[in-house]
């Protein structure tokens, strides 16, 4: 059996008081293993890589509605800012428009200083995704899908042993797409990926496992979601 790499239990969150766009969510992740969140719009996806990303407060509550230490990464509590922890995820997010007045190079280059890292075939990785023309460019003046490949290169250039992606293929065009689901699959290797997808093809193609997100909280959960995708779809829309 794989080993247990991260567990959430009981975890909440909110951006008005009252209104809970997380509701008592549950969910781990094993080592070397990908799992594709899927879900409507608005059911959450984008809060949860932010809450594990430590861009938003959540909070993970008992049986009796006590805080909890509900997070564990490597069987040991933990919390989402912990250094520790920060220093073996990476996420790249739906839509990022920082670092505008990098390049991508010194994007790079910074984001390897900061994790203490040496790359990992960032000329294979700009090639497959069709980027030398862009090496040199200013962020803030790519593209949307030119400056999500960006981070992807950088994201697979890292290898963390824990990869956030968010909406992974929106801006892709077809061959990049395809080449991000083959760079997904050669990930194992190294490490795990949580990915947060409306596209039900990205969960079937590239997911050991895919989580369905209804209302804040899992509602199913698929181990083999390549073998049958309708039953995904029936319980997203059922």
């Amino acid at each position: 059996m794989m080993e247990r790499l991260l567990a959430v239990q009981e975890l909440s969150a909110w951006y008005q008081p009252g209104q809970r766009v997380l509701a008592g969510l549950s969910m781990e992740l094993k080592s070397h293993e990908i799992v594709g969140l899927i879900g409507l719009n608005g059911a959450g996806k984008t809060t949860l890589i932010s809450l594990l990303s430590g861009l938003h407060e959540g909070y993970c509550f008992g049986e009796e509605g006590r805080k909890t230490a509900g997070f564990w990464f490597h069987e040991t509590a933990a919390g989402f800012r912990d250094s520790g922890f920060k220093r073996c995820r990476y996420t790249v997010f739906a839509e990022d428009h920082a670092f505008a007045y990098f390049t991508f190079r010194e994007y790079l280059s910074y984001v390897l200083a900061a994790y203490g890292k040496e790359p990992q075939g960032v000329e294979e990785l700009v090639e497959g995704f069709q980027f030398e023309a862009y090496e040199d460019s200013l962020l803030g003046e790519l593209s949307t899908g030119n400056r999500k490949k960006a981070f992807l290169i950088t994201a697979f250039a890292l290898g963390t042993e824990l990869l956030f992606l968010d909406e992974p293929v929106n801006g892709l065009d077809f061959q990049s797409t395809e080449f991000l689901y083959r760079q997904m699959a050669e990930y194992k290797k190294r490490g795990s990926i949580l990915f947060a997808s409306h596209i039900l093809e990205s969960i079937t193609l590239t997911a050991d496992r895919a989580l369905v997100l209804k209302e804040g909280r899992i509602d199913r959960q698929f181990d083999k979601p390549g073998q049958d995708p309708r039953r995904i779809r029936e319980a997203l829309y059922g």
